[in-house]
């Protein structure tokens, strides 16, 4: 494995130093930073996705613009446990993300190893009915494909 020599530069320092550093070429620049790792057979390798990372986040350019403004919160998994309350907790990520406001009401279809969640609308209501018969098609077409799966 391969150890970090310095402790790398963030924040101000980092741009002081770069600034201070602008005639060096960048490999140079980013190892002066301490933005380099030392292999077991001493070899430095130059850690240059590091250091522009560093520089951007220093710059106040954010890395990952769909994470929260505020720094609080999330990111979305698409993975959800049971709480030891037997609960299962829909994150705002999602629900916004749906566009789903306070007070929409979803039905609860269980299936095989899956729950349905569909979302119920005075509009909708008439088209209800067929989305139904959908979902208990694919129910049996997911438990039919399960049971073969075992049988195997």
């Amino acid at each position: 494995m391969s150890e970090t020599a310095t402790a790398p530069l963030t924040g101000k320092a980092l741009l002081a130093k770069v600034k201070e550093l602008s005639n060096l070429p960048r490999r140079e620049r980013a190892k002066q930073c301490g933005y380099y790792t030392v292999t077991k057979s001493n070899q430095v390798r130059v850690n240059l996705t590091d250091f522009y990372d560093a520089l951007l986040s220093a710059r106040g350019i954010p890395l990952s613009p769909e994470s929260p403004k505020d720094g609080r919160g999330r990111e979305p998994t698409y993975r959800v446990s049971v709480h030891q309350n037997g609960q299962i907790v829909i994150g705002a990520t999602y629900t916004k993300a749906m566009g789903l406001q306070p007070g929409d009401e979803f039905e609860i279809k269980l299936g095989y190893k899956h729950i349905h969640l569909i979302q119920i609308d005075s509009d909708k209501k008439e088209t209800q009915l067929d989305e139904d018969a959908e979902i208990d098609e694919e129910d049996e077409e997911y438990e039919e494909e399960e049971e073969e799966e075992e049988e195997e």
